[in-house]
């Protein structure tokens, strides 16, 4: 019987943890594409376009978290082997519920930044590289919640 040794369990830790982000920021693409097509009324526009401009970020996060799996020696999960998770940003019965729509964006940004947060500390002392990229996209997934946070304070005034 062969032991793991504590660098191969905290490697595998790893690799399922950028797994759980990957799986996160491609359900972030289904759900923000959603959002930004199914939106109606006159005061949905900005929202539209800031969720339309955040796909192509978030879909980077994804194709960069896929290939530092691959870098370290993980396989990158197909379509169904990806959990869902993000119930608060499904569409909504009322398509003109905006608040709804950003209450769910900043819900999923706050996982996303919970995940990158575990990432790092997982990373601490053993995977600086995945370290230092996590920090970079957790910048990111911060930047999307200020913005949304912004857009909350607006639309319930």
């Amino acid at each position: 019987m062969s032991k793991t040794s504590p660098s191969a369990t905290k490697e595998n830790k790893i690799v399922e943890a950028l797994k759980t982000a990957y799986a996160m920021e491609l359900e972030t693409v289904q759900n923000y594409i959603a959002a930004s097509v199914n939106l109606d009324g006159v005061r949905s526009d900005v929202v539209k376009k800031a969720l339309a401009a955040d796909i192509a970020e978030e879909l980077s996060h994804a194709q960069t978290l896929a290939n530092r799996i691959k870098t370290i020696g993980g396989q990158v999960p197909g379509s169904l082997a990806l959990e869902r998770k993000q119930k608060s940003l499904q569409p909504l019965e009322d398509s003109t519920d905006i608040v709804g729509v950003i209450k769910g964006v900043i819900d999923a940004e706050e996982a996303a930044i919970a995940q990158y947060n575990a990432i790092i500390k997982i990373c601490d002392g053993v995977d600086y590289v995945t370290q230092d990229m996590a920090i970079g996209l957790l910048s990111g997934e911060e930047d999307h919640r200020r913005e949304f946070i912004g857009f909350l304070k607006e639309y319930e005034k």
